[in-house]
């Protein structure tokens, strides 16, 4: 597994990362331990939670597999968790404010059972707390030695940039190193303003539904609603409701049978096409993995001997494009000044 900065910071990660959100839900504690094995095995360095996956039961899991394993499994690995959504009922449980996120923190601490993580994420923007407050706490929290690296979770581009531009003015220790989106196939919006945000300032991303939601695995089919053990089969309502919308996309289907066709073409599986398309994505630090079970995970993990051609990539690139409808993300008046400025009208 190759291995990449995170951001502009000097910490190496594996460029595939692990995630837990199904750490105490669908996957017990004995096949989450044993996903942490399969991917340590491969060589994978960095682990993702956060505090409110399965209500903090996936932190403690991965407190106790660390707690087993020896020093030198443990310390090759970079630990990364998040702090923002709802704790408790209260009404400082919730929120990037200092006082939450001081709470949210040790109590993540705990259940991981460790003095400091490498990463520690704010999981959404808070539009309640001055971002002024919220980057002193993690500055204070770097400097305590209690994290190593500030990062955002599900931030715009405009927050993007509000938070390292407040960062750097201030000289903080807490500038933002990454940004963990939503990116995958099925969704490149953040091309048009949040990865050139990010790589304007150095931010590494780490993707998160890289397969879109089990799309890309080409588990659902044209005018057949899913059922059983797939996200959207096991919730009736949201899940159907959730299914025609995409279905309905003739892009959806275009993409799925791009993304199987190349996997015939490479003798792979389609998990592992539309992982390689996202790993080799401009500004991507590491790819997050989630899974249900060791056999899922290490489908995924062959990805890493997946490499596309660039004629393969190109068809990818155009069939998962989005579509801007005009000026400033397309349209043909775009189109024709990035020719203009390019020399060649």
């Amino acid at each position: 597994m190759k291995l990449r900065t995170l951001g502009r910071s000097g910490a190496a990660v594996s460029s595939y990362a692990l995630g837990t959100m199904t750490f105490g839900t669908e996957s017990d504690e004995e096949q989450a331990h044993a996903q942490l094995d399969a991917f340590v095995e491969a060589g994978g360095t960095l682990v993702d939670t956060a505090d409110v996956y399965s209500a903090g039961a996936s932190e403690e899991i991965i407190g106790r597999w660390l707690a087993a394993r020896p020093r030198a499994v443990t310390d090759a690995l970079v630990l990364a968790t998040k702090g923002r959504f709802p704790t408790g009922s209260g009404a400082n449980d919730v929120g990037l404010s200092r006082r939450h996120l001081r709470s949210a923190l040790e109590a993540s601490l705990r259940r991981l059972g460790v003095e400091h993580v490498d990463l520690y994420q704010v999981h959404s923007w808070d539009p309640l707390t001055p971002v002024e407050e919220t980057l002193g706490f993690l500055d204070d929290a770097v400097r305590a030695g209690k994290i190593s690296y500030a990062g955002l979770s599900n931030f715009t581009g405009w927050q993007l940039q509000r938070a390292v531009d407040v960062a750097e003015h201030r000289g903080l220790a807490s500038r933002p190193v990454t940004l963990q989106p939503q990116y995958n196939l099925l969704a490149r919006e953040i091309e048009w303003e949040i990865v050139p945000a990010a790589l304007a300032s150095g931010l590494g991303l780490l993707p998160w539904s890289p397969l879109g939601g089990g799309w890309l695995t080409g588990k659902y089919r044209r005018d057949q609603a899913p059922v059983g053990a797939t996200r959207l089969g096991e919730n009736p309502n949201r899940g159907v409701e959730a299914y025609h919308r995409r279905a309905a996309a003739e892009r959806t289907w275009a993409v799925v049978d791009t993304v199987a066709r190349i996997a015939a073409e490479q003798g792979c599986s389609m998990p592992a096409v539309a992982l390689s398309w996202l790993h080799d994505r401009p500004g991507v630090t590491s790819v997050i993995l989630g899974a249900r079970t060791v056999d899922q995970l290490r489908e995924n993990l062959a990805a890493v001997h997946v490499r596309l051609s660039p004629e393969q990539t190109a068809e990818l690139d155009r069939v998962s494009d989005p579509g801007a409808a005009d000026y400033p993300y397309g349209g043909p008046g775009l189109e024709q000044r990035s020719r203009v400025l390019q020399g060649e009208l």
